[in-house]
């Protein structure tokens, strides 16, 4: 299948198998409780890829696609899949990067499958600015999206994956390439139980608003026999 837009947009996910996804959540959800979550949560974040208009779609799976979850939007045709390439996380992410800008694409866009809620607004500002590279902060001190312009912006060596440093330690290497940079509004990743908590509050109050993109996902956490005072 060849290019059909100058963008694209991948999202980045693992496959859902139970005891490989959402580990910091366990052991106060059960391995198997966890995976379920996953599922949920990748649901409501391809749903959020697939509401973007005007650009190729793409999922990046890692470390391969065993499960079957993306079987039927691939078949869908509303995305593509393809596995994650690298041994951590910054050189799959590059590797991502050239090979669709080696297949003709200009703006290249990777959020992860860890934010369901974040804001379709916000993907578009990355798809849509002239800027070298964007980024989207995390909460946790990562980062919830990175976007590129037309080249590879080399940010991914020297970066302590999986910790608090990740989206200090990329901004020193934009900084040192002298890139330009868009920042994008702060959003949040659901790894531990505490944004666990934060995530059903949210879906509550969305809810009130008449929004029911993500009725399925709070149906399931209202149905968890938890003691969510205790998720700090």
């Amino acid at each position: 299948m060849g290019v059909s837009s100058r963008q694209a947009l991948i999202l980045f996910a693992k496959d859902p198998q139970a005891g490989k996804v959402k580990t910091r959540l366990q052991p106060w959800l059960d391995a198997d409780t966890a995976c379920h979550l996953y599922r949920h949560i990748l649901a409501d974040s391809v749903r959020n890829v697939c509401a973007v208009e005007g650009v190729d779609r793409f999922v990046g799976i890692h470390p391969s696609h065993r499960s079957g979850f993306f079987d039927a939007v691939e078949k869908s045709g509303r995305v593509r899949l393809f596995e994650q390439e690298g041994g951590h996380l910054g050189e799959r992410m590059r590797n991502a990067f050239e090979q669709r800008f080696a297949e003709g694409y200009e703006t290249v866009v990777i959020i992860g499958s860890d934010s369901p809620t974040l804001p379709v607004s916000y993907i578009r500002q990355a798809l849509d600015t002239d800027r070298d590279m964007t980024l989207g902060p995390c909460t946790d001190g990562g980062y919830y999206l990175i976007g590129m312009h037309r080249k590879v912006t080399d940010v991914f060596e020297d970066v302590e994956w999986g910790s608090e440093h990740v989206l200090t330690a990329t901004l020193e290497r934009v900084k040192q390439s002298g890139a330009t940079l868009l920042l994008l509004p702060v959003w949040y990743d659901v790894d531990r139980p505490e944004d666990l908590r934060f995530l059903k509050t949210h879906l509550e109050y969305l809810q009130h608003t008449g929004l029911e993109e993500h009725a399925d996902t709070l149906r399931f956490l209202q149905q968890l026999n938890l003691n969510w005072e205790s998720a700090v």
